[in-house]
């Protein structure tokens, strides 16, 4: 359901294409919340389908017609309700801590294999995350106001903080197979 209320923020500061909403998530949340364009469009339809958007048809010459949504009435009245409520707790299941668990099946080195290819995503991430505060508001979606992208690069801040943290837990399990050092929790 998140999708549905990112596609909603975004059209609340202006309309968009599908095709043009993807390329604002990739600018902008990828981050944090990456959308397939198929995802995308069928998002779209169900907020037509709950009146929360509405499709302008916008005749090209050359091309099929432009498919623009605008957020209605309902649908900002949505949008404000979801922002204004309790944060939606998130899942807590992770596939990377079910391999975890079950690591004592393999030997040392196999563990330091993974870990350490762990921890060489986490750096790669990092840099992404890096040149995203550079795109952040760029292309064609900018920040309205300065107070919407204090918002927006907290976001940002947020991943990063969270890709540290599972860089330096990495490294820590890293050094606890080699050294044979058992964790205090």
């Amino acid at each position: 359901m998140s999708l549905d209320y990112a596609i909603l923020g975004f059209l609340n500061y202006q309309p968009y294409t599908g095709y043009d909403l993807k390329k604002v998530f990739d600018v902008s949340i990828r981050h944090f919340w990456p959308a397939d364009q198929s995802q995308i469009y069928r998002t779209l339809s169900r907020l037509a389908e709950s009146g929360w958007v509405v499709m302008e048809k916008v005749p090209q010459d050359d091309r099929p017609d432009r498919k623009v949504y605008h957020i209605t009435a309902a649908g900002r009245a949505e949008l404000l309700r979801w922002v204004s409520g309790p944060p939606p707790l998130g899942d807590p299941r992770s596939a990377v801590l079910i391999q975890v668990f079950f690591l004592g099946q393999l030997s040392d080195e196999e563990i330091l294999n993974k870990f350490e290819s762990y921890a060489t995503i986490m750096r790669a991430i990092l840099s992404q995350y890096d040149q995203a505060e550079d795109r952040l508001g760029s292309s064609n979606q900018k920040p309205p106001s300065a107070r919407e992208y204090f918002f927006w690069t907290l976001t940002l801040e947020n991943g990063i903080r969270n890709m540290r943290a599972n860089l330096e837990w990495a490294e820590y399990v890293i050094e606890c197979v080699k050294t044979g050092r058992v964790p205090q929790v």
